[in-house]
């Protein structure tokens, strides 16, 4: 497994593979980012407040007073603990947010080829659970703040640090960005804030090919669908059987699409895509964009990549299936799960209306599993724009900036619904392989992590300054 991935990534990275001398900057930056990634913060057995607590105590280190930093732990979550840090500036801008979850999904040692608890540097990669998701922009950021501190920045804006718990957890009554934005907004209340779900990517010969600022996701729901009925013995069956129906009603969905709608963000993104991509896929990006769209060409963009489809539609998928209570029963309930990702100029309401009408059974209950929490896309400000297209030119010169819309979630749902406008931006790129968030082997190329916190830092004193 170890070769394979190194085919992927070609065994390089410009140098660090071969134990390239790391700058003053860099070195700090390893430390924190080693410190953030061995210590635990999954649900099962991990601790923010402990992680939260380690970063305050490096802050403070580096110059930090108490009073700029708070560690706020939500009413009966002891490990849930965020880190709210504070640099100061003249007032004369609303403050900018820095915004990184700390928590991690779980790692089961015995499927990983590593430790993903240990920080593990090899051929020019770092390998560990939450290596890229999302402990290597937090640590980029306590890095910057100890950085900006260090040079007595005097920013026109308050610089707002905010570490979160939890976002990795759905439901959760802990999630950190929507505890904070509920019970503390002032202490992160800010105009913009940066947030992970943008990146870029690397071609299979590690050139950069695009970078990406994520704008607005889609809003994350699921139903409950569930038959009952009486059931019986399974010797003398009945034509009304629980499991057939709601199969039946879910066969339904699977054939259905819901509609086609671009938005300005994903309107965008196929604009400058098609510059980027050649041949068959570049003219179907272009053929989409049309009034009407090709829908023959979105089908073909669906084949190269199911994110196509998601990127334009809502979805709602099955996810999960529980029926029956014995071998030789006829079944008395039926149930699944069915998540929807729904686009943020849709509502909760109209795809609950219209799966209910899709499956076409009164008998099927359809229950909403929560409360999806949509928002806003946030506009593509010429300000903004110009200060990422400029920072990012002067370390990938010609790489385009790409707007892009998650089809997944992150916690800039919760700061985009309250007005404090969140964008997705890294400066790390990843290569054709992913960066395994989420599955086996998380990892993130060296150069990637080291260019993305300069990017950051750059980016975040251009946001603060002018």
């Amino acid at each position: 497994m170890k070769k394979t991935l190194c085919a992927l990534v070609a065994c390089v990275a410009a140098g660090w593979a071969h134990g390239a001398a790391l700058s003053p900057v860099q070195a700090q930056m390893r430390e924190i980012y080693q410190e953030l990634v061995e210590t635990n913060t999954t649900n099962s057995s991990g601790s923010c407040t402990v992680a939260a607590q380690k970063m305050a105590k490096r802050l403070k280190q580096g110059g930090f007073k108490d009073s700029e930093m708070q560690i706020i732990v939500p009413p009966g979550g002891p490990t849930k603990g965020n880190l709210v840090a504070r640099l100061k500036g003249d007032g004369s801008r609303k403050p900018l947010l820095l915004l990184a979850h700390i928590d991690v999904v779980e790692a089961n040692r015995a499927d990983w080829v590593r430790d993903p608890f240990k920080l593990i540097e090899e051929d020019g990669v770092f390998y560990a659970r939450g290596a890229s998701d999302d402990k290597a922009m937090a640590a980029s950021f306590v890095a910057n703040m100890l950085r900006y501190k260090k040079e007595k920045l005097a920013p026109k804006r308050d610089i707002i640090m905010a570490l979160t718990c939890d976002e990795e957890m759905v439901p959760t009554e802990f999630d950190g960005a929507e505890y904070l934005f509920k019970h503390h907004r002032k202490l992160i209340d800010a105009e913009i804030a940066l947030n992970e779900g943008g990146s870029g990517l690397l071609d299979k010969n590690e050139k950069p090919v695009r970078h990406g600022i994520q704008a607005g996701e889609k809003i994350y729901q699921s139903f409950q669908f569930e038959v009952t009925n009486p059931g019986g013995h399974s010797s003398v069956p009945r034509r009304d059987n629980a499991i057939y129906r709601l199969s039946e009603g879910l066969s339904r969905l699977g054939k259905f699409d819901f509609p086609f709608r671009l938005s300005e963000v994903t309107r965008a993104f196929y604009e400058r895509m098609s510059t980027i991509e050649q041949g068959q896929v570049a003219a179907d990006m272009k053929a989409i964009l049309q009034d009407p769209p090709d829908m023959a060409a979105l089908e073909r963009l669906y084949a190269v990549s199911p994110a196509h489809n998601a990127t334009v539609r809502t979805t709602c998928v099955a996810t999960k299936v529980d029926a029956g209570h014995a071998d030789n029963a006829q079944p008395q309930r039926a149930r699944a799960n069915v998540n929807c990702r729904i686009l943020p100029q849709e509502t909760v309401a109209e795809v609950e209306a219209t799966l209910k009408r899709v499956v076409a059974d009164e008998q099927i209950r359809i229950t909403r599993i929560g409360d999806g929490q949509g928002a806003p896309i946030p506009p593509l400000t010429p300000e903004l724009m110009k200060a990422i297209e400029e920072t990012s030119n002067q370390m990938w010169p010609g790489v385009p900036v790409i707007p892009t819309m998650s089809t997944g979630g992150t916690d800039g749902r919760f700061l985009n619904a309250g007005g404090i406008w969140t964008y997705g931006v890294s400066g790390m790129f990843a290569g054709p392989e992913g960066s395994g968030a989420h599955g086996l082997n998380e990892h993130i190329r060296v150069k990637s992590l080291y260019d993305g916190q300069e990017f950051l830092y750059r980016l975040g004193k251009r946001l603060a300054t002018e």
